[in-house]
């Protein structure tokens, strides 16, 4: 980017958002607050990753966020969305800034032999001995918040205005701000100017971040489709109709709708995370159930790709002569649309970063992905909210380079051998602390 060009459009953001201007003694107060800290937080970071709860089951974790808000000041309100915890801390007059770390963890048994692994079961789709693991970092995003909410309230001279802490619940399955929107949180909390949050990536070495305007990650969709069959005698399989069969056939199908129906230049994912059907060797069950999940920029490829999953079932049912009466059942269940960051507000954050880690400390970013993130959903209702995602990384400090000159990446998110990298926990308060008081305006 041009020099001119950056400084125009750095003032042009501070005009808009009401920025305070650099202050290295901030950067200091900053560095010395989480520097005093990290032997703490590394240790509130082991006992999450080590008591992980799934989604709408994180009861310990939001209880934890609820008691730590309240002895830095904050106004509470627990139990919004289920198990989502929102703290305000008022400071004058001045924006509202909204930031939101997530809490909850995956159905995944932890495979990466640290002393601090997890070894806890939970109750999941009617197993309860699943085993659940913190496989994408929400333990480090639940650590960061509470030491967000330290920083921003010692250091409260230097700044003005709204602070909206969100720990959400149940983001792993892109339902928990929308739960929480529709279940009163703006009962509570005041409209936010500016809404952020961070997610740690393993490809970043430890103690940087990554910051890009622009799409980041895709929209999503969880679609449950139930399958109708008639149940039978497995040494009869002419008497009955085999859902079995007609998942197995839908699931090939449904692969053509990305291959065969979307313009190849829009990017598109169809994947079919689970197939469940049938309880016996011998035994044609009635139903099968397939769940699937979607991502996409385009809303209509995300059109089209709903209705060719319409489309395939409905010829898979009719080329196994089901009765026109037995039909798919359909149940949709959490969506967001793609996160896209605000450019004013990409250049802000940028900026506050550059100045509390160092310039080789903050990365570009790599090119959109097509994974998914629900906290911008959180301000739904105000499509003029700035939306900021911050990425930090959590990996090794090799892991960018091996990524972009081998092709070699690490274990990833939402891998059973997913690992945070302990500097993380510390550059991660540090960049979101910076970030946060980059947006928020000087004391009169």
């Amino acid at each position: 980017m041009p020099f001119r060009f950056y400084l125009s459009s750095l003032a042009i953001a501070l005009s808009t958002c009401s920025v305070q201007a650099a202050d290295p003694d901030v950067t200091q107060q900053i560095n010395a607050l989480v520097s005093q800290d990290e032997p703490h937080l590394i240790e509130v970071f082991k006992h999450l990753h080590q008591n992980p709860e799934l989604a709408f089951q994180e009861k310990e974790t939001s209880a934890l966020v609820a008691n730590e808000f309240k002895a830095r000041g904050f106004e509470v309100k627990s139990g919004i969305g289920k198990t989502g915890v929102v703290g305000i801390f008022r400071n004058g007059p001045g924006p509202v800034v909204m930031y939101r770390a997530d809490m909850d963890a995956l159905p995944v048994k932890e495979t990466t032999g640290l002393p601090y692994q997890s070894t806890k079961s939970a109750n999941w789709l009617g197993d309860p001995n699943q085993p659940v693991m913190h496989a994408c970092g929400h333990d480090a995003h639940t650590t960061w918040l509470l030491e967000v909410a330290k920083v921003m309230t010692q250091l409260k001279d230097q700044w003005s205005g709204t602070l909206v802490l969100v720990a959400e619940p149940a983001e792993e399955i892109i339902e928990g701000a929308n739960a929480m929107v529709q279940n009163g949180l703006y009962d509570f909390a005041p409209k936010p100017d500016v809404l952020l949050a961070a997610h740690v990536f393993p490809v970043y070495p430890a103690g940087s971040v990554a910051v890009r305007e622009g799409k980041r990650l895709a929209g999503t969709d969880q679609l449950d489709v139930v399958l109708p069959g008639v149940g039978g005698h497995g040494s009869a399989p002419h008497t009955a109709k085999d859902p079995v069969v007609m998942g197995a056939m839908a699931v090939m199908g449904y692969q053509t709708i990305v291959s065969r129906m979307v313009n190849q230049a829009e990017p598109a994912v169809l994947t079919v995370g689970a197939f469940q059907a049938g309880t016996s060797n011998n035994i044609i069950p009635d139903s099968a159930s397939l769940k699937l999940n979607l991502r996409w920029y385009d809303e209509r490829v995300r059109e089209r790709m709903i209705t060719g999953i319409k489309s395939v079932n409905t010829g898979v049912l009719d080329m196994n002569d089901m009765p026109a009466e037995r039909k798919p059942v359909y149940t949709m269940k959490g969506h967001s649309t793609p996160l896209v960051n605000d450019a004013g507000a990409t250049v802000i954050a940028r900026a506050a970063l550059v100045r509390q880690l160092g310039a080789d400390k903050v990365l570009n970013g790599l090119p959109p992905a097509m994974g998914s993130e629900d906290f911008h959903m959180l301000a739904t209702p105000f499509p003029d909210t700035k939306i900021m995602f911050v990425e930090v990384g959590g990996g090794l400090p090799d892991a960018y380079a091996n990524l972009i000159e081998k092709g070699l990446a690490p274990a990833m998110n939402h891998s059973p051998k997913f690992v945070v990298e302990l500097p993380a926990i510390a550059a991660g308060a540090r960049a979101m602390s910076a970030t946060l008081l980059a947006f928020f305006a000087k004391p009169q």
